[in-house]
């Protein structure tokens, strides 16, 4: 992978010092981390128990539940072929579960309802063999909660989502996700198996500096929700591919709908939200989108500030000690901060459309007034110019009409009401009427105008 501009020599000692604390507080055996800039690595380093032994940006590490958002790009490549619908019944497409009445789209955000982890033993560290189907892995009660009524994290969930994967491709889940996503990005240190070089996986005596090895088990059917081993270098692949989409694997439109929260986490788990595959925090003011990941002698965090463009990876070989995810997240602030993205610079839009450029300005809800900014691809941003309120971007679509792409207005249309005479009579937004002066007597005000007008006190 490329190496961009190289960091100052003061934001890489921070670097350094935070990644090395983190080894050293948490007692990891071996940690190593990675920062990507503008889509190219800007800094790497390693600590490691072993002098002389540090790992490097091509050593794996069992990345565990970051494996959930690979799961989640394949399924949404098969609904952008029309194979299914997110919100198809699972039963719809793989029958027999006894929870065919979930959806992919509930399975993705974990707002399903099912348990979160399978029924005894624990699956992490016993041999996938031990639950050889779907109703091993999902035990006799799977359901926890009503589906769609709350967000409860289920690994069994995405056991059933890469069921449906194979189900519908018609092959394993590892060949698949191999031939679509690994492939296209050029992530051959991806693996399923550990791939020498890689580290091993030790559980650190949390009262004495000592330490005892991990088994590495193949976790069969819930391979899907935790399986995959990759390096630093990988994984920036990977958040170069969730920041702009690739239309090799998914197109950006399609990227963007994953990290839009579906469901809010469970109060005291943690500070954020989650979308489809994808957890999406707010820290310090920023948003940053990507997963964490953790199995017995590992620990595993991507994290990506879309707007910064900045990311960073963080890989232990430790049971627990080094908060992996809270460090990414120090790692894109320490060089979003230090060193801020430089804006691209200000270019006209290439052509012209007159009758939209006769929209843009002022426009009245009632009394409040908005501006109509004008975009690339006929797009329009709407704002409130005074105060707090509702705005928008807005999407254009070929019937002549724009859709809302965030906040209150997401989904809603907005169309140009012409008069009798062509000339534009308002804009109608999810039947909201923005007029170009308050509450215009020509224009179709619901609840027309008083004829008497604007008035002052009466005394």
């Amino acid at each position: 992978m490329t190496t961009s501009e190289a960091l100052l020599p003061g934001t890489r000692r921070a670097l350094l010092h935070r990644i090395a604390t983190a080894q050293s507080e948490g007692r990891a055996p071996s940690l190593v981390a990675a920062v990507q800039r503008e889509g190219r690595i800007a800094w790497s380093g390693s600590r490691s128990c072993v002098e002389g032994h540090a790992p490097d940006d091509d050593t794996q590490f069992r990345i565990g539940s970051i494996t959930k958002t690979f799961t989640a790009v394949l399924v949404l490549r098969l609904r952008d072929e029309g194979l299914l619908d997110l919100d198809d019944p699972l039963e719809k497409h793989l029958p027999g579960t006894g929870v065919g009445h979930v959806t992919a789209r509930q399975l993705l955000g974990h707002s399903a309802g099912l348990g979160a982890e399978t029924p005894a033993p624990w699956w992490e560290r016993t041999p996938g063999s031990t639950r050889p189907d779907l109703a091993a892995v999902l035990g006799d009660e799977p359901l926890m909660h009503p589906p769609g009524h709350r967000h409860h994290y289920s690994n069994p969930g995405y056991t059933l989502l890469g069921s449906l994967v194979e189900r519908v491709r018609g092959d394993a889940w590892a060949e698949v996700l191999r031939r679509e996503i690994l492939d296209p990005l050029g992530m051959d240190r991806t693996t399923a198996s550990a791939q020498a070089p890689h580290a091993g996986g030790w559980a650190v005596h949390p009262w004495a500096d000592v330490m005892l090895p991990e088994p590495a088990e193949d976790l069969g059917l819930m391979a899907p929700a935790g399986q995959l081993w990759s390096t630093t270098s990988d994984l920036l692949r990977f958040a170069s591919f969730l920041a702009r989409g690739d239309e090799r694997v998914l197109r950006a439109t399609s990227v963007e709908e994953m990290r839009t929260p579906v469901a809010p986490p469970e109060a005291g788990d943690w500070a954020g939200n989650y979308g489809l595959g994808l957890q999406v925090v707010q820290r310090e003011g920023r948003t940053l989108l990507g997963h964490s990941g953790s199995l017995p002698g590992f620990l595993a965090a991507l994290w990506i500030s879309v707007e910064d463009d900045v990311a960073a990876v963080v890989l232990a070989n430790a049971t627990s000690g080094p908060l992996a995810g809270a460090v990414a997240a120090d790692l894109v602030q320490i060089v979003a901060d230090a060193e801020p993205r430089i804006p691209e610079p200000w270019r006209p839009l290439p052509e012209v459309d007159e009758e939209l450029l006769a929209l843009t300005g002022p426009w009245y809800w009632g009394t409040s007034i908005h501006t109509l900014k004008l975009l690339a691809d006929r797009g329009f941003e709407l704002q409130p110019l005074r105060g707090t309120g509702r705005g928008a971007r807005f999407r254009a679509c070929p019937d002549g009409t724009w859709t809302g792409l965030s906040g209150y207005y997401a989904g809603e249309t907005l169309r140009v009401v012409r008069s009798a005479d062509g000339t534009v009579d308002h804009l109608d937004l999810g039947s909201f009427v923005f007029t170009r002066t308050p509450y215009e007597p020509r224009a179709a005000v619901p609840g027309g105008v008083d004829e008497g007008g604007w008035r002052g006190l009466v005394t």
